[in-house]
């Protein structure tokens, strides 16, 4: 019995040992994993608003947080953002950033300054798609008419070719205006007679219908296109209903 009684409390105090040695494992680890989260949360810090500083300052308030600045070779444009200030970050201001994680920053370029490229000679159509490609809008579009150079082409510009400018003004040349006249008023006229009187000038006549018409004779034009007034140049197409 004796003996009985000596081995129980021999495994009694074996078990005791087991749940103290476990209890004391689960403690060191929730001990360490709050530890570890404890020097992790203390490793991030909140990226700062770099935006408009130069280098200096922001390498400055970087090393303070124990962030190292990343300066990006490339530049970009901006007309608001002057040259040599930082345009963009990356992480963004307000974020979470971990030490020693590096801001990458971008460098304004300034405004973009757009040079004027050389369109007289041009057609107005292509000098138009240069302009555009170059980032040029057309200010003023002015025309003339003249014999000393081709139609629809470009033969001046303001500002000059390699000028600094957003916009600029051309100058067309519409080709020399042609001999023009004053469309008569045809109607009660005789339709045969006055056909050949505007063909011989160059005109496309043709009697495009025959209406009767009460107390009217065959061969009176009764209506015309165009109408009495309109100027017309040689070559234009007239059309005359005629009676029957």
């Amino acid at each position: 019995m004796e003996a009985r009684r000596g081995f129980t409390g021999r495994v009694w105090g074996a078990g005791k040992l087991v749940m103290l040695l476990a209890l004391l494992g689960i403690t060191y680890a929730v001990s360490f994993g709050m530890a570890m989260r404890l020097a992790l949360r203390t490793r991030d810090v909140r990226v700062p608003d770099l935006r408009g500083r130069t280098v200096n300052q922001a390498s400055t308030s970087l090393t303070e947080l124990g962030l190292p600045l990343k300066v990006e070779e490339a530049r970009r444009s901006d007309p608001k953002v002057k040259a040599g200030l930082i345009l963009a970050q990356d992480p963004v201001s307000g974020s979470t950033a971990r030490r020693p994680r590096s801001v990458k920053v971008w460098l304004s370029a300034g405004p973009t300054v757009s040079r004027v490229p050389a369109v007289m000679g041009l057609t107005e159509r292509t000098a138009q798609l240069r302009l555009e490609g170059e980032g040029i809008g057309i200010r003023d579009l002015a025309a003339i008419r003249s014999s000393a150079f081709p139609a629809g082409i470009v033969v001046a510009q303001n500002p000059a070719s390699g000028a600094a400018a957003d916009t600029v003004s051309l100058l067309v040349n519409r080709g020399e205006r042609g001999t023009t006249y004053v469309m008569p008023d045809l109607i009660g006229v005789n339709a045969q007679q006055a056909a050949e009187l505007l063909r011989v000038r160059g005109f496309r006549v043709a009697m495009v219908a025959e209406q009767p018409y009460p107390g009217v004779p065959p061969g009176i034009v009764l209506r015309q296109s165009p109408l009495g007034g309109f100027q017309i140049a040689p070559g234009d197409a007239i059309s005359l209903e005629v009676s029957r």
